[in-house]
């Protein structure tokens, strides 16, 4: 589990190949986050309420964390200097779930996933006037181009266009705004308290009504399923700490893209989902939008990166 040490630095990861090691841990981070939503999508079509399902998710979630990071007797999980924000992006979390899960209940992984990759396009648009990170001309472009792969794969207006598509889409967007609040606590909060926090506003929210759709498992099978879920999640971001600890986030951001190809794969081995060719090229297009958005931010820090080294050198003489 990520402790909560700080990572190396930027800089110094950054000039760096990212090591193969780093490779497959994030590989293996969207392998997990694959296996989540194929549960997910397994327990909803078997009948069970979708909230029950996000509910157990992040119970699951903040028992496993409580004893993964000996809750008892480190303080360091519960410390925070930004309760409020905390709570936003704990209650936006599993909101994002939630419409997730409800997209998975009538929707093939690949289409969801698809509608989901859309999100570093969100943040780069959403930073500017949320966090001050404007985006340029050849961003925006980019970002153009990846709403027209977006809109490749929903299809409004045809027959292949269905309303659970809405859900996925609401997903991608409260998923984006949880992205832009994790970026700004990332800064001054600890991983483990971020990890914690998710989890515990994520069980209370969607305790009420849990309680109310909730049926016991009518399996050990599916009982088993239910706490996966929260394994799933939590080493999936477990997973993601430590390989932005051994590369970089740029160079780690674009392995997002293959849970596409886990997705797709899960889809067809689970339920023989096999996505039509509009979903594909829709998808391609937004991953090479997206993987363009990515390196051209990373060249931008790079640049930046730079230019503050030759005014300290500058200070020096």
């Amino acid at each position: 589990m990520p402790s909560d040490h700080t990572a190396p630095p930027r800089h110094d990861v950054d000039r760096e190949a990212m090591p193969p090691v780093a490779m497959v841990i994030a590989l293996c981070t969207f392998m997990f986050f694959a296996a989540l939503d194929t549960t997910a999508k397994y327990l909803v079509t078997a009948g069970y309420a979708a909230a029950f399902v996000v509910w157990c998710r992040f119970l699951s979630h903040t028992v496993i964390s409580f004893f993964a990071f000996q809750g008892w007797r480190r303080a360091a999980m519960y410390r925070t200097q930004s309760l409020p924000l905390q709570a936003l992006r704990g209650i936006l979390l599993p909101v994002t779930t939630m419409f997730n899960f409800l997209a998975l209940r009538d929707l093939q992984l690949a289409l969801t996933v698809s509608i989901f990759l859309s999100t570093p396009m969100i943040v780069t648009m959403l930073a500017g006037p949320l966090l001050g990170e404007w985006a340029g001309l050849r961003r925006w472009t980019a970002i153009l181009v990846g709403f027209v792969g977006v809109l490749i794969v929903i299809r409004p207006g045809t027959e292949g266009f269905s309303p659970a598509i809405i859900w996925s889409v609401l997903a991608a967007l409260t998923h984006s705004l949880y992205s832009i609040l994790t970026r700004k606590l990332a800064m001054r909060e600890s991983q483990m308290s971020l990890l914690f926090y998710s989890g515990v506003f994520g069980t209370v929210l969607m305790a009420p009504p849990a309680l109310i759709y909730g049926q016991m498992p009518q399996s050990g099978f599916d009982a088993l399923l239910l706490v996966s879920l929260g394994v799933f999640g939590l080493v999936g971001h477990a997973l993601l700490v430590k390989a932005s600890r051994l590369a970089s986030a740029s160079k780690v951001a674009p392995f997002i893209y293959s849970q596409l190809l886990w997705m797709t794969g899960l889809g067809f081995l689970v339920f023989g989902d096999v996505p039509d060719g509009w979903t594909m090229v829709g998808a391609l297009i937004i991953c090479l939008s997206g993987i363009y958005i990515m390196n051209r931010e990373r060249q931008i820090a790079r640049h930046e990166r730079k230019l503050a080294e030759a005014d300290q050198q500058g200070g020096r003489l």
